[in-house]
């Protein structure tokens, strides 16, 4: 049987992938659960999507949605602007645009919505509908993957997307279930309560923070569920 491993919040950070999944060495039985946030701020947010989608054949990957990704998403589809520019303007979407080779004047927003201004054959067209078909959790006997986290009191498969993708203070100080959730979305230092420690963060109450901030200069985790194994790279040792 392989391993069952976890990967969080990439946002672009190409390099650090690629070396964390050298030292993995994944095996074709390995289960690899992405948990979303792969673009934004980062500078290769088109290399990281192509690789993990990529990999959902060559590695059984299951990749979940993160927040970053339904705001990309949200960007994209809405008949409005407020989107458009809450993505380029305060998450990091102009460094993603970047990667596709587009700029923000690519775009005209008195013509919506703005999915329609892209060729039916480019690689963003095509990222985006592999966004719309990501899964928003992945359960096992033992343990919850999920971008940000659970609803302390619901059941995970009545909890609303918006939870799983956004949810912080409540579910890391309110969880008390038996399963362990493992989660990226708030970077580990903040759980930690240290600028300086970026390491995967151990909750008492069975969850497991594996957001190592990457792109704010600190690490890019994979958690062996299995062998309760930690990998790690520093964005120091990296260039993206």
């Amino acid at each position: 049987m392989g391993r069952i491993l976890a990967v969080s919040d990439i946002h672009g950070q190409y390099a650090m992938l690629v070396a964390l999944l050298d030292k993995l060495q994944l095996q074709p039985s390995d289960h690899i659960v992405f948990m979303g946030d792969y673009v934004d701020r980062g500078p290769k947010s088109k290399q990281v999507l192509e690789a993990v989608i990529a990999m959902q054949d060559q590695h059984r990957a299951t990749l979940l949605m993160g927040n970053h990704e339904a705001i990309m998403l949200r960007a994209f589809t809405a008949t409005h602007t407020k989107p458009w520019h809450h993505w380029i303007d305060v998450c990091g979407g102009v460094e993603t645009l970047q990667s596709y080779n587009l700029r923000v004047e690519d775009f005209n927003t008195e013509q919506l919505p703005l999915l329609h201004q892209l060729p039916s054959d480019h690689i963003l067209r095509h990222h985006l509908q592999a966004i719309e078909r990501m899964h928003y959790y992945k359960a096992f006997d033992d343990v919850i993957f999920v971008h940000a986290g659970v609803d302390p009191h619901l059941p995970i498969e009545e909890t609303p997307i918006a939870t799983l993708l956004w949810i912080r203070d409540d579910f890391h100080k309110g969880y008390q279930g038996t399963k362990t959730i493992v989660f990226g979305h708030t970077p580990t230092y903040r759980l930690h309560q240290d600028k300086t420690n970026t390491t995967v963060y151990q909750g008492t109450n069975n969850i497991i923070g594996i957001d190592g901030g990457a792109v704010f200069g600190g690490q890019l985790h994979a958690l062996d569920w299995t062998n309760k194994k930690i990998y790690s790279i520093h964005a120091k040792s990296c260039v993206a």
